[in-house]
Parts: C-alpha cells; sequence; structure tokens
C-alpha cells in the first residue's frame, strides 16, 4: 500500500482537480480529503454516504449554578474573557485551557468535551472516499485529518488496496504536518507565481522535514514561463523532479462546473500529462 499526498503552500493551484484526477486514473485505492477546515473533493466525485460517525475533540468550560457560589475566582482568572460576571461560560470565547476549573474550590466548573465535527465514509464512482466536515469555529483539525488517514488505511488493509490517495491541505499547518505524517511520497502542486513559488518553498522545507519524498507539479505553467522557470531552476537547484507541467485550459473550469473530473472531461494534451504525471508517481 503506498500513501500519496497532494498539497500547496497556498488555496487555489489546483490541488483537488489534480488529486480527483489521480483518482480517477488509479486502480485499487482509498481517497482521503484531509482539508477538513474546508472540504470540496466531493464536489468532483459525487459521494453517497455509507457511514457518519461523531467527532469529539477539545473541551468546554460548563458552569453547573447549583454548586456554583459565585465566589469570584474564575472571572479574572480567564484570559480569553470567556466567564462573565453573571458566571456563564462563552463557549465561542473558551479556549478549554481548564484552569478555572482547577481554581473552583466548589468543583463547580466542569470540562466538557465539543461535538466538534463528523467523519464519513462514502462511496464514489471511483472507490471509496473517507472525508470529514470540521463544525464551525471548532479546532483540533489535524486530530480529524489523522482519524480520517486512520480509517482510510484500515480500509486499504481490508481491501488489499494498492493506493492511498490524500487530498492534503493548503499552508504548512497542524493539519498539513497530520496530512504528510508517514506518507510515501508528497506531490507538490504550485503555480507560476511568486507568491505561488514561495509558499511552495514553506511547504517543502515542512515535508523535507518529515523526510517525505517530494515531487513536484506547475499548474497554467504557460501564463508566466519567466516564473515557471525560476520553480524549475529552483527544484534542480534541490534535486528534486518536476514530474508534470499542466497548461491553463478553460475545459477544467468547465468539467468542474460539470461536476467531472477533467481526466474523464477530455482526451486531449491536459489529460495526457495527467496520465503521465501518474505513471511517474507508481514508478517513484
Amino acid at each position: 500500500m503506498k500513501q500519496i499526498v497532494v498539497i500547496s503552500g497556498k488555496g487555489g493551484t489546483g490541488k483537488t482537480v489534480i488529486t480527483a484526477s489521480l483518482a480517477a486514473l488509479a486502480q485499487n485505492k482509498v481517497m482521503v480529503d484531509c482539508d477538513v477546515d474546508a472540504a470540496d473533493l466531493h464536489l468532483l466525485l459525487q459521494p453517497k454516504i455509507k457511514e457518519r460517525h461523531e467527532f469529539w475533540s477539545g473541551k468546554t468550560a460548563f458552569i453547573d449554578s447549583q454548586l456554583c457560589q459565585k465566589c469570584g475566582r474564575c472571572v479574572p482568572a480567564c484570559r480569553f474573557q470567556a466567564i462573565a460576571d453573571s458566571y456563564v461560560v462563552d463557549p465561542i470565547a473558551c479556549e478549554g485551557c481548564g484552569l478555572c476549573s482547577n481554581l473552583c474550590p466548589y468543583d463547580a466548573i466542569q470540562m466538557k468535551e465539543n461535538l466538534a465535527g463528523e467523519w464519513l465514509v462514502s462511496d464514489t464512482r471511483y472507490g471509496s472516499l473517507v472525508h470529514a466536515k470540521l463544525g464551525i469555529a471548532e479546532e483540533n483539525s489535524g486530530k480529524l485529518v489523522a482519524k480520517v488517514r486512520q480509517v482510510a488505511r484500515d480500509i486499504a488493509k481490508r481491501d488489499k488496496l494498492d493506493h492511498v490517495i490524500i487530498d492534503g491541505p493548503p499552508g504548512i499547518g497542524c493539519p498539513v504536518i497530520a496530512s504528510l505524517s508517514g506518507v510515501d511520497c508528497a506531490l507538490i502542486v504550485t503555480e507560476p507565481t511568486l507568491s505561488g513559488l514561495h509558499d511552495a518553498q514553506r511547504v517543502l522545507e515542512v515535508a523535507d522535514h518529515f523526510k517525505v519524498p517530494i515531487k513536484f507539479v506547475i499548474n497554467k505553467y504557460d501564463l508566466n514561463l519567466e516564473v515557471t522557470s525560476q520553480i524549475e531552476d529552483f527544484c534542480q537547484s534541490k534535486g528534486i523532479p518536476v514530474i508534470g507541467k499542466i497548461a491553463f485550459d478553460r475545459r477544467i473550469v468547465e468539467s468542474m462546473v460539470a461536476g467531472k473530473t477533467i481526466v474523464e472531461w477530455e482526451t486531449g494534451p491536459i489529460r495526457e500529462e495527467l496520465v503521465s504525471i501518474w505513471k511517474k508517481l507508481q514508478t517513484a
């Protein structure tokens, strides 16, 4: 079983379009959408939900009015100003640190676990998809990413699948680290802009820190050939292979509007390039 994660240093580089295309081309695989804060792989794969599970994580303070003696210790102690003078906790402001609970001499403050979201297992036309929805203003998305990845690995082992294809989140934060952990290859998707190159360099440093093998794809490379050349020179200096360059094509937008992957939508050079990228990933 080989785990491949598609990541990018910033949003909007075409990461999910490429991930969905790899899912369409690969055989014997399970897909995972690790962008739990703003999942969108389902828009192209159109899943039918089979399983739905609650995700509990993090804690919020709760003051039992029957036990509270209004002694006044908790209000000034909360640096997040989550406890009002009426001794009611604002669940949005509470960071779950537990200091108020430890200070309360009457054991009136309890730390209750949050229902932070849900994770799902679905059927698609290309196989199983494990995805999730993090609740509004909820944290611990890294834990939710770890959960959906574990479920996907279990499915791959159970069904003797060859690949786990992961649509990673953008950026370099905790969800990205959870997406990178233990994978066999990280495919970094970038675009020919200075911000795209800068953010790709940042996520490269994260992947390199975890000693994950790295490959690059330049999306919409023909929009700025000068910066594309800079990206190629940078990758060459680091010994990182650029395994694909995808041209800008309005048919990609058309395919997304139709809810299809681009490899289903057209048979031209874009599809051929994506087929080539997938072959290079398999032989890595």
